[in-house]
């Protein structure tokens, strides 16, 4: 696909490898030629490391495109997409790197895929500033659903079948590494707290830790919680009309990803105080977007 080559600086705001997930997604979404500057530039090890390597090397495979400059320790990548193509698409980490990352990434290009996608993803289940599996099978995984069906009205149902090496059995359980705890609201939103579990900390400081996030994201009587907020970012930019999201304190992921969603989509967005009478004391806000309307023209 032909175009002027974007320039994204992947030292701003948050400055890791969210930029280089939602540029490079948006890149092969919408066809734009891309440069990826300054690399997780804000990271203490900056440049590529293996889960963000493996993702784009995936992306790269979903379109048949031409991926320059990707090596471990990359501070600089140019990727140029050509067409969304199905089928089956492996990508491993080779490491723990977070397999959660690796379907952020890939999620929004399959969607507008030539036909039925089917993604192999190896790695890390639990990972240090990374979504846990369980946290993607029980929550992120209806946003998705709910996401297409904004983007294609006349898609009734998306079928995400993920299947991590154990799977969930209650709605709070360890699952080796962490713990999670799951709470829905009287109008069916899905709210998360967890914890990763380190050595020398005591399991009931793990176990706290997670309530304590979840209480702090119910009491802003928003509709999702921190964690989710920026994942919904890109779907917001792609759908058609208007999007609307209530929710707590707007995070810098997710500034950084509305920024990236603006300056590759054009999609535009707004962030205000909720103006409910119900909200006047709470921290809630309101982030908008008027989409741009993709569809998948094999649909």
């Amino acid at each position: 696909m032909a175009g002027q080559r974007v320039e994204v600086d992947g030292g701003i705001m948050e400055g890791g490898g969210q930029i280089l997930r939602v540029s490079t997604a948006l890149s092969c979404l919408l066809g734009l030629p891309l440069r990826v500057q300054k690399i997780r530039a804000g990271r203490s090890t900056p440049g590529l490391r293996p889960q963000h390597l493996s993702g784009l090397e995936m992306i790269r495979d979903l379109c048949d495109g031409q991926l320059e400059g990707a090596e471990i320790g990359s501070t600089e990548i140019m990727f140029t997409p050509e067409k969304i193509k199905g089928g089956i698409h492996t990508a491993d980490t080779k490491t723990a790197g977070s397999v959660c990352l690796l379907m952020q990434v890939s999620m929004p290009c399959v969607l507008f895929a030539a036909s039925a996608s089917e993604l192999r993803l190896k790695g890390g289940t639990n990972a240090e500033m990374a979504p846990q599996i369980d946290y993607t099978t029980m929550v992120a995984k209806d946003m998705a659903a709910a996401a297409v069906r904004c983007i294609r009205k006349e898609i009734r149902d998306l079928y995400v079948n993920i299947q991590p090496v154990q799977e969930p059995k209650d709605q709070a359980f360890g699952n080796g590494n962490g713990i999670i705890i799951i709470a829905e609201t009287s109008t069916g939103c899905l709210f998360a707290g967890s914890s990763l579990g380190k050595r020398g900390v005591n399991a009931d400081k793990v176990g706290i830790e997670a309530a304590e996030m979840l209480l702090a994201n119910l009491r802003h009587g928003g509709a999702v919680d921190e964690y989710l907020q920026d994942q919904l970012i890109i779907f917001m930019a792609l759908a058609c009309g208007v999007s609307r999201i209530k929710t707590g304190p707007v995070t810098l992921h997710t500034q950084t990803a509305i920024h990236f969603a603006e300056q590759l989509a054009k999609a535009k967005f707004s962030v205000k105080k909720s103006e409910d009478e119900e909200d006047a004391s709470k921290d809630t806000y309101i982030i908008e977007c008027q989409g741009i309307g993709m569809t998948n023209p094999y649909l």
